[in-house]
């Protein structure tokens, strides 16, 4: 059975209540955007390879609130040492989620390392992480959920789906809107005028 990204996207966030997700460069974004649009929800626009390192940092700051960075395979490979720098914080409510499809789909569709064996969870157990997992099934979804609510972090996971083209589902464009909004749902109205 091979998954769809859509729909782990989609059960990841079921019922999110107030996870705050960091959501990288792109189709996670664009997959973000189509579970439902989201004041808790920060997409990266143009800042490929970020998204782990936002996720660490809003995860310290906010230690009692559960974070959620979904990003893609081409994007953690352009930033792998946010493992092991994630590896030696070890935020107990962070878990980082790379949707794999073993494409760069924003530039063509190009085969990346993941396609070729790269093993992005057992390097991030080999960085420290409290758990590393490769995911096949959408069980394996379910069992993600579940850490993410409860277990202890940081854990990581490489979801495997389909190579597929979805349409476009985007978040709004303006920065400072996205900013402003996720600010003020994270700390409350005030927070926006700062």
């Amino acid at each position: 059975m091979t998954l769809l990204r859509r729909d782990v996207v989609k059960a990841l966030l079921a019922e999110r209540g107030e996870l705050l997700v960091v959501a990288g460069l792109g189709s996670t974004a664009w997959d973000c955007t189509a579970a439902g649009d989201s004041p808790l929800t920060f997409p990266m626009w143009g800042a490929m390879g970020c998204a782990a390192m936002m996720g660490l940092g809003l995860a310290l700051a906010q230690p009692r609130r559960r974070v959620l960075v979904l990003t893609g395979d081409g994007e953690m490979l352009m930033g792998l040492g946010s493992l092991a720098t994630i590896g030696v914080q070890k935020p107990q409510n962070l878990m980082v989620a790379v949707i794999d499809n073993e494409r760069y789909g924003e530039t063509g569709m190009q085969a990346t390392h993941t396609a070729h064996g790269v093993n992005l969870a057992a390097m991030a157990r080999a960085a420290g992480f409290a758990s590393g997992v490769l995911v096949r099934d959408m069980a394996g979804v379910a069992a993600l959920r579940h850490s993410l609510q409860q277990g202890a972090g940081p854990h990581f996971a490489q979801i495997k789906v389909a190579a597929e083209k979805v349409p476009l589902v985007l978040p709004p464009r303006d920065g400072a809107l996205l900013k402003n909004r996720f600010r003020q749902a994270l700390l409350g109205a005030s927070a926006a005028l700062q």
